[in-house]
């Protein structure tokens, strides 16, 4: 087994209640579809992923059968609590009660982030000195965090969905002597403008992935 769980914070693909923030433009079916796009490009991304046991930490209770017919080859725990903090506290307490000794949690409304960029918080969090990995957003939230061991205060009342994120959690870490290591920045999608951004840098380029959010592109956007 891996000594590092790497693990897609993901919801079931459902018409209301994925992507909101995009309807309008985008029918809350429509947004569904987009959502569904970016997981199956997020798992294709991490199964490339070297030294990583590829996880998903899923939403709704009921929606496992669903995740296991679509990654048939990760791990699966359930989201557990009322808020994201809890819910990244506990899907962290899961991975290192299961014997890991790096868990690294990640969004799944990235398509375009380098793999490289995983792969280094891969590497990161394998070294002892390094004791947290942040892939901050643009936005001042992150698509990625990385611990050695459970620190619930990185999480708890939290700002989530905020420009304050990213600040209050080196603030956090810096308050309990944490060493962090820093992953390049990147953008993800929540608003219409973030999928402007998406669909115009996919027109740039010649890349074939994330081959699903590429797809929705050619059938679903005029």
């Amino acid at each position: 087994m891996a000594q590092t769980a790497v693990v897609i914070m993901a919801k079931m693909p459902q018409a209301g209640a994925v992507k909101t923030r995009l309807c309008p433009p985008l029918a809350p079916q429509t947004a569904a579809v987009l959502y569904r796009a970016f997981l199956l490009d997020k798992i294709a991304q991490v199964r490339r992923l070297a030294q990583a046991s590829p996880t998903i930490a899923y939403t709704p209770e009921d929606g496992r059968g669903f995740f296991a017919a679509l990654a048939p080859d990760f791990t699966l725990i359930p989201q557990q609590g009322a808020d994201l903090g809890e819910r990244l506290a506990n899907s962290f307490a899961q991975c290192f009660a299961a014997g890991y000794t790096g868990v690294l949690a990640i969004d799944s409304d990235t398509p375009t982030l380098p793999t490289d960029f995983l792969q280094q918080a891969v590497h990161l969090i394998a070294t002892p000195q390094t004791e947290v990995v942040i892939g901050p957003t643009e936005d001042g939230g992150y698509y990625l965090i990385g611990l050695r061991a459970l620190h619930r205060e990185l999480f708890a009342d939290m700002a989530w969905s905020t420009a304050a994120v990213v600040p209050e959690t080196r603030q956090r870490a810096a308050a309990k002597g944490l060493q962090i290591a820093w992953l390049p920045p990147w953008f993800d999608i929540d608003t219409v403008e973030d999928l402007q951004r998406l669909r115009a840098m996919l027109t740039q380029t010649t890349a074939t992935e994330p081959r699903h959010t590429r797809q929705f592109f050619l059938e679903y956007a005029s």
